[in-house]
């Protein structure tokens, strides 16, 4: 009697736990299908076929990057200012979780984005001119007139003996651009490896030629934008997709594409990759994670690495060198043998210590340039949220029919800049962006205008013109005296364009075009190692000495946390 009682209380034990369990899970699927606030079920056609993806997910750390974790820390220099500069104030700073990489990008790297720009914008065509040619490092840095690196000009890009040594000879206009095609480039093996999209490449029938190539936003604008609406880029069907990755609703374009467009609400493909800013940049090069006690109160930490000296203290490699930098006059590598740096010049990437967030020469080898317009002091009213300079609002461009624009070979746009380069604007097959008008900042207390970059130093709004219509005035009143953009005219009586250059007196380089690069390279000495300091070069300008890595926002959590969320 006892016996059957047990048997019969436990099977009622494992009855409840199981009808708890499919309710939970019942509750579970239902809270990821369908609005707990309205009852309405999502991406279901009987409810509207509404795609909703409220499935808790994170991207993976992208190729090559590494996670570097938010926090506050202390901005500026904490060190005595011997070059009496004052123009990096100590400022608490809070930053975003971002992602950057872990090095560099190296010659083979920004070689391998040359070589899809002459495939895909051959210079030979005019449609294309300029494309390719703009995108080219300048490789003539290496010459100096009273030096002997001819020979650096000819084999430092293109040499596999330098081919992962970091790209330097580029600006930051470049370096910007090739953050623009990695986002296209990363997210378009996404697509591939999903099986959304062919290997383009790999067609007979396709032709990836001037604008029929993949855009990131292109793609999420509509799926008959790309390759003029031809379907056969696309792969049949959705086998290859798993559930997890992505919904079930689907879209019909107008040469009969059926297959699933991805949308940012996915979650899939990641956001623009850019440059660092340089709150960020300097934050991750302190990495004051390690010994955070210490410098987290008083943010002193000098160097990416623990201590005050520029050599390893380990018992393992003591006396080496912790970065590649000028160590005093005509000495660049140190005495032939043990000790040295081993570079004369730049050095492969990694061959440092990394710095506690697991970053590669974040001192020495090369300076590096970061998103920033640069301004001679840091206000200390300076917003202390992820703070930047340089922000320009746009928007895309929409046609009369509603439809976002998309570059045509008549849209491409050359700008000659002061240096006599020209480039090109617009590329065929990106979307056209346009500055936000006077409309669209109507009635925002967080910002104003598109240009941002002048924005309480110096613009019109903090001068006696604050009430002027810039458009009506003759003369535009700038804060600081840097050379003005050439002006091309078309001269009707030779019919050709002819290039006025600025030829006015100037006193210095600062301006809205102005950009801040960071971190000691192998010509400098030891005091441009400290992630604090900051100097600045016309965005168009190149130098044997300045290359450049790149960042990623994070979305989500800060951290990579595996642990399960509040909600379900």
């Amino acid at each position: 009697m006892n016996q059957l009682f047990k048997i019969k209380f436990f099977a009622l034990v494992l009855l409840s736990i199981g009808i708890s369990s499919c309710s939970k899970n019942s509750n579970s699927n239902k809270s990821s299908t369908t609005s707990t606030l309205t009852g309405w079920k999502f991406n279901d056609p009987d409810y509207g076929g509404f795609a909703v993806n409220n499935k808790y997910k994170e991207h993976k750390t992208p190729p090559a990057m590494v996670l570097i974790e938010g926090g506050t820390f202390t901005m500026g220099s904490v060190q005595d200012d011997i070059m009496s500069d004052w123009n990096t104030t100590p400022r608490r700073m809070q930053i975003r979780s971002f992602y950057m990489d872990e090095a560099e990008v190296t010659n083979s790297e920004y070689l391998f984005y040359l070589l899809w720009l002459e495939r895909v914008f051959p210079p030979r065509v005019d449609d294309y001119s300029h494309i390719y040619e703009a995108a080219l490092p300048d490789t003539l840095v290496w010459r100096n007139a009273l030096g002997s690196n001819e020979s650096l000009s000819e084999t430092y890009l293109r040499h596999p003996a330098y081919a992962n040594y970091p790209v330097v000879g580029v600006s930051w206009s470049q370096a910007n651009d090739y953050c623009e095609w990695r986002t296209d480039r990363v997210n378009e093996k996404i697509l591939m490896d999903l099986g959304i999209i062919k290997n383009l490449f790999n067609e007979d029938s396709i032709l990836v030629e001037g604008k029929n190539h993949f855009n990131t936003e292109a793609y999420y604008s509509s799926p008959d934008i790309l390759f003029d609406g031809d379907s056969s880029i696309y792969n049949k069907g959705l086998k290859s997709i798993r559930r997890s990755d992505i919904t079930k609703d689907t879209i019909k374009g107008r040469k009969g594409f059926k297959g699933r467009h991805v949308k940012p609400h996915d979650g899939i493909l990641y956001p623009d990759f850019r440059l660092p800013t340089e709150a960020e940049w300097e934050y991750a090069a302190k990495a004051i994670i390690q010994n955070r006690e210490y410098n987290n109160i008083r943010g002193r930490k000098k160097y990416p690495w623990d201590g005050k000296y520029t050599r390893n203290n380990s018992r393992s490699n003591r006396g080496d060198q912790l970065a590649n930098f000028k160590q005093g006059r005509g000495d660049y590598s140190g005495i032939a043998g043990w000790s040295n740096d081993g570079a004369d010049i730049t050095n492969r990437i990694k061959s440092y210590p990394p710095n506690a967030f697991g970053l590669y020469d974040m001192a020495g080898n090369v300076a590096e340039w970061v998103y920033d317009v640069y301004r001679p002091h840091i206000d200390t009213e300076m917003n202390d949220f992820n703070y930047v300079r340089g922000n320009l609002f746009m928007k895309k461009s929409i046609d009369e029919t509603g439809r976002v624009v998309i570059a045509d070979y008549d849209d491409v746009l050359y700008d000659t800049l002061p240096n006599g380069k020209i480039v090109a604007k617009n590329i065929p097959g990106r979307v056209i962006y346009e500055p936000i008008t006077e409309e669209d900042a109507q009635l925002r207390f967080n910002y104003t205008q598109s240009d941002n970059s002048s924005l309480g130093d110096g613009d019109l709004t903090n001068s006696r013109y604050y009430n002027k219509d810039i458009t009506e005035m003759e003369v535009i009143p700038r804060m600081y005296n840097s050379p003005l953009d050439p002006v091309t005219t078309f001269d009707y009586e030779t019919g050709e364009l002819e290039t006025k250059f600025d030829d006015k007196k100037r006193t210095t380089l600062i301006g809205d075009r102005t950009r801040v690069y960071k971190g000691g390279s192998w010509r400098d000495r030891e005091f441009w190692l400290d992630p604090a300091q900051r100097r600045y070069l016309p965005q168009y300008m190149a130098t044997e000495f300045i290359g450049f890595r790149c960042a990623l926002d994070k979305v989500g959590n800060m951290t990579e946390s595996k642990k399960t969320p509040y909600y379900k």
